[in-house]
């Protein structure tokens, strides 16, 4: 069927028939992410002039690669299954690229692809973990990794053996699950890029109901590598009373683990990391990614929303849900900005977190927070 997307026409798999499934995958609820992409492709190209190559490493129906070329970056697009080569290429004769000279798109194992050739920008987007891609992208791209990762429930601990297998990483299924699965794919990345003298800095990060996305720039020496592996480090987090902390290094310092929560005295703590605990976005860039999305974008208005709250959102390394927080102490919840305006009349910084509607991140903690909500009540 034929599809218009980004002010883009091209032809993508019909749905699903008699209860099988296309062979080349087409995710319409992705349009966001792939509009962002865009957007932010347009910004990086204006602060890295010379980043021209692009790769689309699970084209599929050549959606993205597309888009990104239309939009002039020098693309390849990429795939193993011979139906998506197929479609990807239609779509790219159609709008008119001289495949070979304007854009290619190439039959093949995309981690030997990535082996054998240099791309300025390399954007990973598989059905799953993507992991298994990651070090080849590392080892050869120039300037910009883009990552999508599906595969929510084992970074966020609620699968946690298969989080441990896939991330290297225990993570922890609290109810700052979602950020939890941010931290842990970085934390991934960030060691997989170290192995190759490769440093990473996220410049743009978030997480959209069944997946996360990340685009990390790149310093390429040794000493990018030792600062990128200096932002990581482990969370404790009490079951009881919902405090969290946290340290910085590669092995719990020798305060943490603790035996005893130091806000409730209870037992009950969980340990995650190593996880990413530095700064997710550069705030200046994802201004310009905003700026840089055009009305023409179904998804415009969603999009400058959500980027409008990663600007404005605090660094801390967790967030807390006020329905959460109002349930384990036995308190009515009131309105979020009445609640945050508490915390900030108590002298504490708050801000709204992407991932809900009751997310906030401050730099309080658990018992300051509880202190100042119960003076705003009375």
């Amino acid at each position: 069927m034929r599809v218009t997307e980004g002010g883009v026409e091209l032809e993508v798999p019909g749905e699903q028939t008699e209860g099988v499934e296309e062979s080349v995958f087409y995710n319409p609820r992705q349009e966001l992410n792939r509009d962002l992409t865009i957007a932010t492709l347009r910004a990086f190209r204006e602060r890295e002039p010379s980043a021209r190559r692009y790769l689309d490493a699970m084209t599929a129906s050549g959606v993205r690669g597309l888009r990104a070329a239309v939009d002039g970056w020098d693309v390849t697009c990429c795939d193993r299954e011979p139906d998506a080569i197929e479609l990807a290429r239609s779509n790219l004769e159609r709008a008119g690229f001289d495949l070979g000279h304007d854009a290619e798109v190439v039959h093949r194992n995309a981690n030997a692809l990535m082996h054998d050739a240099v791309f300025d920008v390399i954007d990973l987007d598989p059905y799953g973990t993507p992991m298994p891609f990651a070090d080849a992208a590392f080892a050869r791209c120039r300037h910009l990794v883009c990552v999508t990762a599906t595969d929510t429930a084992p970074l966020c601990g609620a699968h946690f053996k298969s989080g441990m297998r896939s991330y290297g990483a225990v993570p922890r299924n609290t109810e700052y699950h979602t950020e939890m699965g941010i931290r842990t794919l970085l934390s991934a990345l960030a060691r997989s890029a170290a192995r190759f003298d490769v440093g990473v800095t996220p410049i743009l990060s978030y997480t959209k109901s069944h997946y996360v996305r990340t685009f990390l720039e790149l310093g390429r020496k040794p000493t990018a590598a030792d600062a990128t592996l200096e932002e990581l480090g482990f969370l404790v987090h009490c079951e009881d009373c919902l405090y969290r902390e946290h340290a910085f290094g590669l092995v719990p310092s020798s305060d943490l683990p603790r035996q005893r929560c130091p806000n409730c005295e209870g037992d009950r703590l969980l340990v995650a990391g190593p996880l990413w605990l530095g700064s997710m976005q550069d705030r200046a860039f994802v201004a310009d990614v905003r700026d840089r999305i055009p009305d023409a974008f179904e998804t415009a208005d969603e999009g400058r929303a959500l980027l409008s709250a990663l600007e404005d959102e605090l660094e801390t390394p967790t967030h807390y849900d006020q329905h959460k927080l109002c349930k384990n102490w036995g308190l009515s919840a009131n309105a979020m900005a009445d609640f945050l305006a508490d915390l900030e009349a108590a002298g504490f910084r708050t801000s709204p977190a992407h991932y809900s509607g009751t997310a906030f991140k401050t730099d309080a903690d658990v018992g300051e927070i509880l202190e100042a909500t119960e003076a705003g009540l009375g």
